[in-house]
């Protein structure tokens, strides 16, 4: 039994290793990376089953893709071989020891050509969630006929469907991105959103009242995510307050996937909603204390680092 599906493009992952303009870089680390695989490598880690789709290329960065998430137990029967399109790239350097520079390469890539055809239809219905992102709405036309198309099916299978908005603004505008996302927000059971995604959709001058507008769009949760001050959810009208965890940040990337996965795994273990949204906030603090899109995602027991009584593990 798969407990969670998603879908979308992953991507090679070219990592410079020194820090400034990308052009003088001349060692780079290769991964992989990609929202939504991010996310169901997350959730496997947490003890769930995760299934991710998607189109890779007859490549060796496909395979790379395959062997990575097949590696951390994410159900990847789903992915496609497309042997006319190649694997998506990313590169993603340090422009200075603050900011994060990612570029993408996507393109006609394998990824963009997703269609509604490739959906696993007898594994969406019987998962009991699918998350989704905006990201894969705003990659080509044919990719967010597939997200729409999936949430359709788990809507009718009765499967609760989640929506991370993760709006990049190198794909659409702010516009394009609030007219898209209007009606897959109606659809969605959970929200996930920064303040200024969720401004991208509803007005709020604080973070409360802005779960609530989003709220009134349809979703029964809405977690607006707000970085090192914390997080606030709102469900079934409740509202609830995370503080921040005080961490040293190495990397950024991956923070806001590994806060999604912490909630949607406890909603998946029925854990009250006090631990969920603590497991997702002490996830996405987690995650930005080394390096890597997926590789600093925690386990249940990583959670304790946050707290060590020692610097030293003997």
């Amino acid at each position: 039994m798969i407990d969670l599906v998603t879908l979308g493009e992953s991507m090679a992952l070219f990592t410079a290793r020194r820090t400034g303009l990308l052009r003088h870089a001349r060692d780079f680390g290769l991964g992989v990376g990609g929202a939504e695989s991010n996310l169901a490598i997350g959730v496997s880690r947490m003890g769930r089953r995760a299934a991710w789709i998607g189109r890779v290329g007859a490549d060796e960065f496909g395979e790379l893709l395959r062997s990575t998430l097949a590696g951390e137990g994410v159900d990847v029967r789903g992915m496609i071989v497309d042997p006319e399109a190649p694997t998506g790239l990313m590169v993603k350097s340090r422009r200075t020891a603050e900011l994060v520079d990612v570029r993408y390469y996507r393109s006609g890539s394998a990824g963009s050509r997703l269609s509604p055809d490739d959906l696993d239809l007898p594994t969406l219905r019987s998962a009991r969630v699918l998350h989704v992102t905006g990201i894969t709405l705003a990659i080509s036309a044919s990719a967010a006929e597939t997200v729409r198309a999936a949430v359709a099916e788990a809507r009718a299978a009765g499967v609760t469907v989640s929506l991370d908005v993760n709006y990049r603004r190198a794909l659409w505008s702010p516009a394009e991105a609030s007219a898209a996302l209007r009606d897959v927000v109606a659809s969605a059971d959970v929200l996930f959103a920064t303040e200024a995604e969720g401004r991208l959709l509803a007005e709020g001058d604080d973070p409360v009242c802005l779960a609530k507008s989003l709220s009134a769009l349809g979703p029964r949760h809405v977690l607006v995510k707000r970085g090192p001050l914390g997080a606030v959810e709102l469900s079934d009208g409740v509202v609830r307050h995370a503080e921040p965890y005080r961490v040293t940040e190495l990397d950024p990337v991956g923070a806001g996937d590994a806060f999604a996965a912490g909630w949607l795994a406890e909603t998946l273990e029925e854990a009250d909603p006090e631990r969920r949204l603590a497991t997702a906030c002490a996830a996405g603090a987690f995650a930005v204390t080394s390096e890597g899109d997926w590789e600093s995602l925690p386990r249940r027991q990583d959670l304790t680092l946050l707290s060590p009584t020692d610097a030293v593990s003997r």
